[in-house]
């Protein structure tokens, strides 16, 4: 069985009426509730009841040793219940803990006390037990103590004293509820703290991924053809030319990082086709790139740019591909080729990161191998009437190709 405690959790409910309002593990320090200076303060709070009781045990009245026991056990209550009842507690330990004070309080009550010494326990139900177990219970006690009133009973005080203690008790309930109400605000404030971490180190992550792969790839292409004009037909002024788009696109590279760092970076859809000719012509692989990119709508030639970095990318460096094809809808884009395709392998970390910049946009990306052979990366929007009429025009070009 699966115990409940009283934490705060952000997906709670404050005014749940049953069961605890905030559930989970203890966490470090969650115990310390009420601070350091409740027990004094509780102490005092508390001489009304306590001091009468003293002075007749001093005083050596009889009975007094009798309701000195009680009183005691009431105070330890009183003193303790923030830690008992606003930290992270079993619950079946707490609702024991409010029944036994609610009982010590009747027994004090009965054995000559007035109806204000129930005002300790009720206060601590109000301010520690879900609203449904402390309406209940407060109710219950109000209710009891009425009719022992209106019957003669044990019980010293006026209709008028029983009805300030209600309105008290249900002062109480509501600073509960409030006070309840102001640490759920505050563990949902540290959740969306963390949520909002853990998505920036995740914009990071997937930026500098889509960033240095694309760069680091084609700086490797570029250094290696270096190399092998250097080692095959000693060729110095194309290798110095090698060399020196090598050191611009390193400059480039870190340029990248320091604005992707700052959140400053904008990626340009005509500047990746630019990338994406230079970098597949440095690999020595035939590219079928569009002129402009005027047919694509504005708001996705960012999503779309990503999308083509990182398609090349993966073309260079992992498809021993010849010929490269690109093409562009208003809202779609293709990228294919003619290489190998590795059977089994699990998308990486870059084809996760465009399905999440794609999601964003309303968008989605199929990556799969071709019929033919090659592979095939294409995104698309939808959700227009000319995405639908793009894409049965883009059929009708690939069966007639086929054909």
């Amino acid at each position: 069985m699966t115990e409940r405690f009283m934490m705060y959790d952000p997906e709670s409910n404050p005014w749940n009426w049953w069961s605890p309002v905030y559930r989970g593990p203890p966490v470090p320090g969650a115990g310390r509730y009420g601070g350091k200076g409740w027990p004094l303060f509780g102490s005092a709070v508390m001489m009304p009841v306590v001091v009468p009781v003293l002075k007749a045990v001093f005083a050596g009245e009889q009975g007094s040793i009798t309701m000195l026991v009680p009183t005691l056990l009431y105070w330890a209550c009183y003193v303790t219940f923030p830690r008992v009842l606003l930290a992270p507690r079993p619950f079946r330990w707490q609702f024991a803990f409010a029944v036994a004070a609610v009982l010590i309080g009747w027994l004090l009550m009965l054995q000559g006390g007035t109806v204000y010494v129930a005002i300790y326990a009720m206060g601590m139900v109000a301010f520690g037990l879900p609203p449904g177990w402390a309406l209940i219970i407060n109710g219950c006690s109000l209710a009891a103590a009425f009719a022992l009133l209106l019957a003669g009973g044990p019980v010293h005080g006026s209709a008028g004293d029983l009805g300030a203690v209600a309105g008290m008790t249900t002062g109480f309930f509501f600073m509960g509820r409030l006070l309840h109400t102001v640490r759920h605000l505050r563990a949902a404030q540290r959740e969306i703290a963390t949520l909002a971490v853990t998505a920036e180190r995740e914009r990071l992550a997937r930026d500098l991924h889509d960033i240095l792969g694309h760069s680091l790839t084609t700086i490797t292409v570029k250094a290696g053809l270096a190399r092998r004009v250097l080692e095959s037909t000693k060729d110095i002024d194309r290798a110095i030319t090698e060399i020196h788009e090598v050191e611009g696109l390193s400059r480039s590279a870190l340029s990248d990082v320091r604005a992707t760092v700052s959140e400053y970076r904008e990626v340009s859809l005509p500047a990746e086709l630019v990338g994406a000719k230079a970098a597949l012509r440095a690999a020595e692989i035939d590219a079928d790139l569009p002129h402009a990119v005027d047919n694509v709508r504005t708001d996705l030639q960012q999503p779309f740019g990503y999308v083509l970095r990182e398609a090349v990318t993966n073309v260079i460096r992992h498809s021993n591909a010849k010929q490269v094809k690109v093409r562009f809808g208003r809202t779609w884009l293709e990228v294919e080729d003619d290489g190998r395709t590795a059977s089994g392998s699990a998308p990486g970390n870059g084809l996760r990161g465009l399905r999440e910049r794609l999601a964003g946009v309303g968008g989605t990306l199929v990556a799969e191998p071709r019929p033919g052979g090659g592979f095939l990366v294409r995104a698309e929007v939808a959700g227009t009437a000319e995405a639908g009429e793009n894409e049965r025009a883009h059929n009708v070009d690939r069966q007639e190709a086929v054909g």
